[in-house]
């Protein structure tokens, strides 16, 4: 039989319970403190992958969540892993934490894992309410490139891409560089000691025969022999003087004492050895130089760096060397080619194109590849550019290449993929128009400038809105084998609209010049005025004899007129219907109002509210050509039309 405790028991117990209650949360909570700590203290060695592990384990237990979620977030910002970023600052600024910051990343995290509208969103809310001017910057600039973004998602570049899955790790694999018919790579796939930064292994260079088959290629990989140092960063190779000079990045050692910043390094090849690296004069002891290349004839290396008196992080410079081999002064390339942002891995293909990696110009994820144009970068792409990183681009020749990228699908962290232009001529279609506005009794229409115009697609879903320029013009461009709606809207004018379409406007193969075609539409937007109690003949509205019925083709006509009263929802309208002067005059106002109702009846039953719209039939009453005798002069007579009646201010 159970007995109850007597009171003495039960408050002994009652103790016995709090007590072991409040040293279980002073031990959780020292627990959490001790892993915050010893978080605190690895983020402070930049070793991000232990820190995350340790913040992992105090936000269990954490008071200030969103203090240890915003530190969780930064660790993996700062160890090249944004898109991992996300939810943790996502919940960082849900549990209260506010530092600036982490705003602005949070924005920046969400555009790469390609979340456009909200990554929009949350930029546009930072430049609002933020203070940090640097952070403005960039996300008003961001805010800039998103205007883009739909062109540039648009723009389908000649190339297929393939993943080199036979050479690809579970590690990174980046840095492509053929020589001597070898491709040479970078990875972190040698097993051992893990670099604390990003819990991969440390980088080095590597090397394996080049095939024509993918799926071959990898097969043997073997390391550059006396240039890897174990323990330290070995990466990104370049070689001029016919594969005999070496130029690559060394550095991060990882340990305290180590190598922070990244430096270049020069070996030469000789009596079948690569020399002792040595550190290049070009360095700067203060900063982090990196992603040599070198220009095909050999007298140019280009690099990345965030030396002082740059543009933004990380700018591209370049210096000449001399007949003797010297290295001159680096030179910025400045503002057309360097941003606020990041510009780094650059490669000269050999037709002497250049070509970049950015986060700072408008692109689809965090880096984007851009070749330069007239000086200017031009941004790749789909298929070669994503919402995640894209960048150290290499091309062998014209047609082949290969480039990085840790895009949704690879098989590690960063994988190498192969880059073969097609052979089929692309197009790409855009739309040019003038927005004109027309008053009544002008004798001339007028360029509006500064006029907002939308582009919809067929299902009336709003892709993009510009605004008319100084004189008026606007483009957009196109998908192929689409039909769009251009709209532009003023008070007072009628919504003017008009149709454009791609659908078999693709010409052949034979008659495209170049690899990539623009092709451009014309188009114009006319705002007319609306002038009440003004009549408008409805063209093409024609019924069978002594009949009231709604023909097809009556019908295609109609639907302009529900467009009209769709686009313009503030104007109430009269809709009338008149007869030529044959037959009695009883029996012609009595079929024009038959007419007038089934043509309303027809509006409404496409949405339109009876409220807004009347009948009305006049018959004979109002001749357009009095004394007709020819059927056209008969036609003229026979018409509908419809007036504005009221105008919703």
């Amino acid at each position: 039989m159970y007995q109850m405790p007597n009171a003495t028991q039960l408050t002994r117990s009652l103790k016995h319970i709090c007590l072991l209650a409040l040293l279980a949360l002073f031990v959780s909570a020292c627990g959490a403190s001790q892993y915050l700590g010893k978080g605190d203290k690895r983020f402070e060695m930049e070793q991000y992958d232990k820190a995350i592990e340790y913040y992992k384990q105090a936000l269990n237990n954490s008071k200030n969540p969103g203090e240890v979620n915003y530190k969780i977030a930064e660790s993996y910002r700062l160890s090249n892993r944004l898109a991992e970023a996300e939810p943790f600052y996502k919940a960082a600024l849900d549990g209260g934490y506010r530092k600036e910051q982490a705003y602005y990343y949070y924005g920046m995290s969400l555009k790469a894992n390609g979340k456009y509208e909200e990554a929009l969103n949350q930029l546009q809310d930072y430049t609002n309410i933020g203070t940090n001017s640097r952070l403005k910057g960039l996300a008003a600039r961001e805010v800039e490139n998103f205007g883009q973004l739909s062109e540039i998602m648009r723009g389908k570049y000649p190339y297929e891409v393939k993943n080199l899955q036979a050479l690809n790790t579970d590690g990174s694999e980046f840095a492509p560089y053929i020589l001597n018919n070898e491709l040479i790579f970078s990875s972190t796939r040698e097993p051992g000691k893990a670099y604390l930064g990003n819990g991969e292994g440390f980088i080095d260079i590597y090397a394996t025969t080049l095939t024509d088959s993918m799926a071959e290629m990898g097969g043997a990989v073997r390391k550059f022999e006396n240039v890897n140092v174990e323990g330290i960063h070995d990466a990104m190779a370049t070689f001029a003087n016919e594969g005999k000079t070496m130029v690559f990045a060394r550095g991060n050692e990882g340990s305290k004492k180590g190598r922070q910043n990244v430096d270049l390094f020069v070996t030469y090849f000789r009596s079948n050895a690569w020399t002792e690296p040595k550190l290049l004069t070009i360095n700067d002891s203060r900063a982090w130089d990196s992603s040599p290349a070198f220009s095909p004839d050999g007298k140019t290396l280009y690099f990345s760096s965030d030396r002082k008196g740059g543009l933004g992080g990380n700018d591209i410079y370049k210096v000449t060397i001399d007949e003797n081999g010297r290295f001159g002064t680096p030179e910025n390339l400045g503002p057309d080619i360097n941003t606020p942002g990041n510009e780094s891995f650059v490669h000269v293909a050999p037709d002497g194109t250049l070509y970049i990696a950015s986060d700072g110009l408008p692109g689809l994820g965090n880096l984007d590849l851009f070749r330069v144009e007239n000086g200017k970068p031009v941004n790749m792409g789909t298929p070669v550019n994503s919402s995640g990183d894209d960048f150290s681009i290499y091309f062998q020749n014209n047609i082949r290449g290969f480039f990085s990228s840790n895009r949704e699908g690879g098989k590690g962290g960063d994988d190498l993929y192969s880059l073969v232009k097609s052979q089929r001529k692309q197009v790409n279609f855009y739309v040019d128009g003038t927005v004109y506005l027309r008053r009544e009794g002008a004798k001339e229409q007028t360029i509006v400038p500064n006029q907002l115009v939308v582009l919809q697609n067929e299902k009336g879903q709003k892709i993009k809105e510009t605004t008319s320029d100084a004189e008026g013009k606007f483009t957009f461009a196109l998908d192929t084998a689409s039909t769009y709606s251009l709209i532009s809207e003023k008070a007072g004018f009628f919504t003017a609209r008009t149709r454009v379409t791609t659908v078999g406007k693709i010409p052949s193969q034979d008659e495209l010049l170049e690899d990539v075609n623009d092709i451009r539409l014309k188009t114009t937007l006319v705002l007319n005025e609306i002038v009440k109690e003004k009549p408008i003949v409805l063209e093409n509205i024609f019924y069978d004899f002594d009949k009231a019925d709604i023909r097809p083709d009556a019908a295609l006509e109609l639907d302009k007129l529900v467009e009209i009263l769709q686009d313009n929802p503030n104007i109430s309208i009269e809709l009338s219907s008149h007869t030529d002067v044959r037959g009695s005059d009883i029996y012609n106002l009595d079929l024009s109002q038959r007419r007038a109702e089934s043509a309303v009846e027809y509006i409404i039953s496409k949405g339109i509210s009876r409220n807004r719209i009347t009948a009305k039939g006049y018959g004979e009453t109002r001749l357009v050509v009095k004394n007709a005798k020819t059927d056209a002069e008969h036609q003229r007579n026979r018409r509908t039309e419809f007036k504005v009646v009221r105008i919703q201010e």
